[in-house]
């Protein structure tokens, strides 16, 4: 079984609680809360945070909006001034260049790193203000310049660090709660704007801030089963008998109807795609470790490879580097659209050498884990939806939850995005089943390797 994953709160499970003193009751809790909200530092914070949300909400939409601007000019605009419909074979390998150059002056010279290393999953804290400009350049010589990774992750620090300078600004009180609060604050509002749901930075933050430590895991996974299943034997069960319970359904259209097929396949899947994916993230912590023993030449090294992936399946398939390189995003949407317009063998080909260059990008570049997880698992489904009784629709659901699950290791939050992103709900219990499986799957498997920590710049260099 992997080495668990260190949580805040302390708790391994329900057993270390029966240890420690008993779990305050529910009129406890309650009292505690009123007591909190009764506090008029506490209500001053949460003004000052909605307060926050305004200031960087407006940061993040130019940073996605510049992000995109310059995705568009490199890839499309460019190649499309030079003569070309589409970007040459070769297109990724000087842009790849720069981008390993750039990164690596960052990581070597500039407070913060760029942020955190992408190979060890999303962070929700630690970000400060004089860590923002790294973090910026960083994510702006990675992403447009074709690194396989999405900017949630230089938005969380974005949002976190900015939310600090501005309490700096106005003299607000600093202390230890108030840092994690305002932080908090800032990366939930950065990150609603990338998934276009407060909803979904709210539920990823209280997962990757480990809110209730392995307890919330080890309650939450069985209660995920549980709905699951349980929305299984309801629907099933309504349409054997015909009879009806009522309905909050307004009239929208639904993909086809599950059947056992789907469950079973996508069960199946799901094991598969949380092994797979694990040990391209173990590659990706590998990764990581051979950076760290030269951190401008090896990002160099590393960026150039992931290029190099890129520019390989162009010249073998004739199709765009682009489908390769960058996060994915639109690839993704492209792909659900037009499933038949890709052969089975550039499938094969786009899923092995993305896999290969997200774990590149993962030890080396700087963005998050996100939207190249959600392509992978979106272009699995596609590949095995011609399995007897799968489906397409089933197919791409149950692998983007398991690939995203397994990414994240957030089984909750990859389970909300996905089902926000297909827009019905008809293939949820497949979605939560998908990514409870993978969940499991990826912890009983090796650890392997952790990513190394590096030591903070000399304040000279800062």
């Amino acid at each position: 079984m992997s080495e668990p994953r260190p949580r805040s709160g302390g708790a391994s499970g329900p057993a270390a609680g029966t240890a420690a003193s008993p779990a305050p009751t529910q009129p406890e809790e309650a009292d505690r809360l009123r007591e909190v909200l009764h506090n008029s530092a506490y209500r001053r914070a949460l003004v000052f945070c909605a307060l926050i949300g305004i200031p960087v909400s407006l940061a993040a939409f130019w940073f996605l909006a510049g992000l995109h601007e310059a995705e568009t000019a490199l890839w499309d605009d460019l190649p499309d001034a030079l003569g070309r419909s589409a970007p040459p074979w070769w297109w990724p390998l000087p842009l790849s260049v720069v981008s390993g150059l750039v990164v690596g002056l960052v990581v070597t010279r500039l407070p913060g790193r760029g942020g955190h290393i992408p190979a060890s999953g999303l962070h929700s804290g630690g970000a400060t203000a004089r860590a923002v400009p790294g973090v910026v350049i960083a994510a702006a010589a990675s992403l447009p310049l074709g690194a396989v990774l999405g900017p949630e992750a230089p938005l969380i620090a974005l949002g976190g660090g900015l939310a600090m300078l501005f309490a700096v600004m106005v003299r607000a009180p600093a202390t230890k709660e108030s840092s994690v609060i305002l932080g908090a604050a800032g990366a939930a509002s950065a990150l609603s704007a990338i998934f276009g749901n407060p909803l979904v930075g709210a539920v990823i933050l209280m997962e990757v801030a480990g809110v209730g430590g392995s307890t919330l895991f080890t309650i939450m996974l069985p209660a995920l089963l549980a709905s699951g299943v349980g929305a299984l034997v309801f629907t099933g069960f309504g349409r054997w008998t015909g009879l009806g319970t009522g309905s909050l359904a307004i009239g929208l259209p639904s993909p086809p109807s599950l059947d056992v097929g789907d469950v079973g396949w996508s069960l199946l899947m799901a094991v598969l795609i949380g092994a797979f994916m694990h040990w391209v993230l173990v590659g990706g912590r590998m990764v990581a470790r051979f950076v760290a023993a030269h951190p401008l030449r090896h990002t160099v090294l590393c960026a150039v490879a992931a290029g190099g992936c890129a520019a390989v399946y162009a010249a073998a398939t004739g199709r765009s580097p682009a489908e390769v390189a960058l996060s994915g995003q639109t690839t993704l949407s492209q792909l659900a659209a037009h499933p038949h317009d890709w052969s089975t063998g550039e499938l094969i080909a786009v899923l092995v050498l993305k896999s290969l260059a997200y774990a590149l990008c993962l030890g080396s570049l700087r963005g998050g884990p996100v939207f190249p997880s959600l392509f992978l698992g979106g272009a699995f489904g596609v590949v095995l939806s011609p399995l007897p009784g799968l489906g397409l629709v089933s197919g791409m659901a149950a692998g983007m939850a398991a690939s995203t699950a397994t990414a994240l290791r957030l089984p909750v939050s990859s389970v909300l995005l996905v089902v926000l992103m297909l827009g019905n709900s008809e293939s949820i219990p497949v979605v939560v089943l998908a990514a409870v499986a993978a969940f499991v799957t990826t912890e009983l498997l090796p650890r392997g390797p952790a990513v190394p920590e590096w030591p903070p710049l000399p304040a000279a260099k800062a």
